[in-house]
């Protein structure tokens, strides 16, 4: 019961976030370029900082060393992901023209806008650097293989080329990431100053990236949603397939036990809000990629209180 408890406490303290979002976007606090705005400042400013501080503060060498080769565990999951969308796809006759977004949206998942923070509401700032393995494999996947499936839909053939998509996989979160590993092993220590604003900008993170998601529900409107075959499909995948392979995968092994539970978390996380934006760039269907953004965000609110029960 402490365990269910626990678990929708975390989900609790996310909701009221989206709410704040959602409900300052329905009485027009919000524009377009707000959200892009609060996007920007997230994945450019907030999340970078916050990797930074939260790796060298908690991390020796010796435990990176432990803890970046755990990498093939998503890894391996997101290939096997990558295949039984395909055969969904096919067996299950998915319409031809969203079968690459829907292959992409099966096997990848949020895991910063929304994994980041309920990882932390649901085990607090120990989980943060497993996030941040899980988040690295899962970029780019999207950025290389989802991108591709993506395009393959788009009918204007235009947009992002390799070059952007290799700079989107080295985005500001990843190199965040990779400085901060760096200056662990090369046993680098920052000032205090620099740290503090490290932390304070850092902070601004999961706040802003819940009240982006309600602003990205209150945009597309609840009416919107639907479930229709490959929605269930795609629902399926994230919140089943996904965390029930990752658990016959890591249950077995030797690492922690933190790191397990985190894995599985983050395996059944919602569809990329990165997908929507994608899509629109290639000509691929964006409004089913909206929609299946929302409505996967929502039903995590379902699942997790139920994962974390089972895990408990």
């Amino acid at each position: 019961m402490s365990v269910f408890l626990q678990s929708i406490s975390g989900i609790i303290t996310i909701i009221i976030m989206i709410a704040v979002g959602y409900v300052l976007a329905r009485r027009g606090w919000f524009d377009d370029k707000s959200s892009s705005l609060i996007a920007r400042l997230v994945t450019q400013i907030g999340l970078p900082c916050y990797m930074i501080e939260t790796i060298v503060g908690r991390f020796s060498a010796g435990d990176l060393k432990t803890m970046l080769p755990q990498l093939r565990y998503p890894a391996m999951s997101m290939v096997i992901l990558l295949a039984i969308a395909m055969a969904f796809a096919q067996i299950f006759q998915v319409k031809k023209s969203h079968r690459g977004l829907f292959t992409s949206m099966f096997f990848n998942s949020n895991t910063v806008f929304v994994g980041l923070p309920i990882n932390q509401a649901l085990f607090g700032d120990a989980s943060v650097p497993y996030v941040l393995v899980y988040y690295m494999c899962n970029t780019t996947f999207f950025w290389t293989i989802g991108l591709y499936l993506i395009q393959r839909d788009g009918e204007l053939g235009q947009g992002l080329s390799w070059k952007d998509s290799l700079k989107k996989i080295f985005s500001a979160p990843l190199l965040g990431f990779m400085v901060g590993v760096a200056l662990v092993l090369l046993r680098i220590k920052l000032p205090h100053f620099l740290l503090s604003d490290l932390t304070y900008l850092g902070n601004i993170t999961i706040p802003l990236s819940m009240i982006f998601i309600g602003i990205s529900i209150a945009k597309l409107g609840l009416s919107n949603l639907r479930l229709g075959k490959d929605h269930l499909l795609i629902l399926l995948g994230r919140f089943m397939v996904a965390p029930l392979l990752m658990t016959f995968m890591v249950m077995p092994t030797r690492m922690p036990h933190l790191m397990k539970e985190v894995f599985i978390i983050q395996s059944a996380m919602p569809v990329m809000t990165n997908a929507p934006v994608v899509s629109k760039l290639y000509g691929a269907d964006a409004d089913y990629a909206a929609v299946m953004v929302t409505e996967t965000t929502l039903m995590t609110l379902v699942v997790i209180p139920i994962l974390m029960v089972l895990l408990g």
